[in-house]
């Protein structure tokens, strides 16, 4: 059985209205509540759902292209980027290990990082993917915006054989963090954080 995120931007004003550890239930609540519509038929749309109903304006849900809802896509791009970063020169590998580091990679001292702000605020979350404060949301799409224009140095190291791999070689990688770009941008837009949730 793999593991399968839901990637939602959310008001963390309205998420602050209960104590941490409801906050997580509270947009669980909010998101499979019939009135969004979001549950009257399976939808294979990829990008943004929006609610409607009375949560139409506290969250919106994203569905990253050709993922199938899988967290795999993204657990392999930080694999690749673990086997390609060596060969990055420094400052691009220090802006893409802070911007994969904020979403979907441990980085390569994981075992001594400490959960961000984003997890403090669901007092951890059972679930939780990925969680990043409207904030945080700003620091990693400056981050992006900064690295961006500097992916295409990033093809000849992810053309190694021992970086390839069948779930993420260059061009998925950048598709990948595109969108993540896109979540970032729409989440800041509104002052929003993101969540990532199993499931």
């Amino acid at each position: 059985m793999g593991v399968d995120i839901t990637t939602l931007i959310a008001d963390w004003s309205w998420l602050a209205e209960v104590p941490p550890p409801e906050r997580l239930e509270r947009l669980r609540d909010a998101w499979y509540d019939e009135a969004t519509g979001l549950w009257d038929t399976m939808s294979v749309t990829y990008g943004w759902e929006w609610p409607r109903g009375p949560h139409s304006a506290l969250f919106g849900v994203y569905e990253f292209p050709g993922t199938l809802g899988s967290y795999k896509p993204h657990f392999w791009a930080g694999e690749a980027w673990e086997k390609a970063r060596d060969q990055v020169d420094p400052a691009v590998r220090a802006e893409l290990d802070a911007l994969l580091g904020g979403l979907i990679w441990d980085g390569p001292d994981f075992d001594d990082e400490k959960p961000d702000e984003g997890y403090d605020f669901f007092s951890g979350g059972s679930g939780l993917l990925v969680a990043k404060s409207p904030a945080g949301v700003r620091e990693l799409l400056a981050t992006w915006e900064r690295v961006r224009s500097r992916l295409d140095e990033l093809r000849a190291p992810f053309g190694e054989p021992a970086v390839a791999s069948r779930f993420s070689d260059f061009d998925a990688f950048v598709r990948l963090l595109t969108n993540w770009g896109e979540v970032l941008a729409e989440a800041a837009r509104r002052g929003w954080g993101i969540v990532g949730v199993n499931g």
